[in-house]
């Protein structure tokens, strides 16, 4: 019988849990976060979408994760009771100069073998009769979900095989011994045989302190939304994407709609001055020093000033937003805009200013970090899950052997 930590109670660490406890019934797991709830920071921030892996390159984690995780989630969903829908989206191309890149995207979609349809305007029009554009991608595997819902409902299944659940609990390190693994926290030190790390925005951070020796880091990136007032909702059936930008690792302003019927407008994406910060005005100068001491990130700011300009400009100009959003939804107007709450992306960067384009999942004899773990990670969850739980069966048959 093993005695296992998971140190995160987003949807990923939560994840993990459920996946260990199913492959191992007789394992005793203690789910250590540190907020009062249950995702409480990128999982509770996420805008609901259940990703098809698209555009991701083919054979990555994120590729087959997202397809696989799309599927498995469903299932738990409708084994659960948990709303919803597979409504799928368009990725729209609004001039000539990006029908190529839709193009290409279609294909690599075709490799990571998604039910694609390649749409004319006429198409587009019957699906979403109010969106500007001369081709589009019908992705359908695409849906939407309550992912708060998700974790509360994976939190209580745990509890109920057992699980030990600590909330208001933060890890500062973790110190592996011969034999066991010591997780340090702010309440005292917990001894166990094995311990995971989904920690989010602090992943880098705990994995440092505990000497894990890896070339990247945490940096956070705000993404700020609107939302349609109700009576502008209509303008928008399902989901409709722009063909992204293939020099810019994000996917442009999007709309979405959410299982609760809003629709959701954004994100941009900006670099945020603290790891939890919600808001422009959030400051923390550990945060700060850590990105701006950090090489990686001056290398990766030279490369894309330009976009990242526009991206603050957009963030505090609610006018140059607008004029990016009606390329694809021209008859949205400025008062239609209301605010909607902000997210934080926790993406890692190495020193060289690339950023770590897949999820990034590194072990030793008693501790599997997961290290990077942006979007997709929450329609990839399950599969990330049982990925951990298959390390976690192989560091254990590497101790007995």
């Amino acid at each position: 019988m093993s005695r296992i930590a998971v140190i995160g109670g987003g949807i990923v660490g939560l994840a993990a849990a459920y996946a260990l406890k199913q492959t191992d019934e007789r394992a005793e797991l203690t789910i250590i976060e540190k907020e009062k709830q249950w995702g409480a920071h990128q999982t509770g921030h996420n805008s609901g979408v259940i990703h098809s892996g698209i555009y991701y390159k083919p054979g990555s984690y994120k590729a087959r994760f997202a397809r696989l995780g799309g599927e498995m989630l469903i299932q738990f969903c409708r084994q659960n009771g948990i709303p919803y829908e597979r409504c799928g989206k368009v990725i729209v191309a609004t001039s000539k100069e990006e029908l190529p890149l839709l193009d290409n995207l279609y294909h690599r979609g075709l490799q990571n073998g998604l039910d694609l349809e390649l749409i004319d305007q006429a198409r587009l029009r019957e699906l979403e009769p109010h969106v500007n554009g001369i081709n589009a991608i019908r992705v359908k595997e695409t849906g939407i979900v309550d992912y708060p819902k998700v974790c509360e409902t994976m939190a209580s299944l745990l509890q109920d095989a057992g699980a030990e659940l600590l909330l208001n609990t933060e890890v500062e390190r973790i110190v592996e011994n011969r034999t066991t693994v010591d997780v340090i926290t702010r309440r005292g030190v917990r001894t166990f045989d094995f311990a995971v790390n989904c920690a989010g925005l602090h992943s880098d951070r705990i994995a440092r302190a505990s000497g894990i020796t890896a070339d990247l880091k945490i940096v956070p990136f705000r993404g700020e939304y609107y939302k349609l007032r109700p009576e502008k909702r209509y303008l928008v059936k399902n989901l409709v994407y722009p063909v992204p930008n293939p020099q810019f690792p994000f996917l442009g302003v999007h709309l979405t709609r959410m299982i609760n019927g809003e629709v959701e407008v954004g994100p941009n994406a900006v670099l945020g001055f603290k790891r939890e910060g919600y808001k422009k005005t959030d400051m923390d100068a550990k945060d700060m020093l850590d990105i701006f001491f950090f090489k990686g990130f001056w290398k990766l700011a030279f490369k894309y000033w330009r976009e990242g300009a526009e991206e603050m400009v957009r963030s505090y100009s609610k006018k140059a937003f607008l004029k990016n959003l009606q390329r694809l939804l021209p008859e949205v107007e400025m008062d239609d805009l209301l605010p909607a709450e902000a997210g934080v992306r926790a993406q890692a960067l190495r020193s060289d200013g690339t950023l770590v384009d897949d999820f990034y999942i590194m072990n030793t004899k008693r501790t599997v970090h997961v290290l990077n773990a942006p979007s997709p990670a929450a329609t990839a969850c399950l599969p990330i899950g049982e990925e951990i739980a298959r390390r976690v069966a192989d560091l254990r048959r590497s101790m007995a052997s």
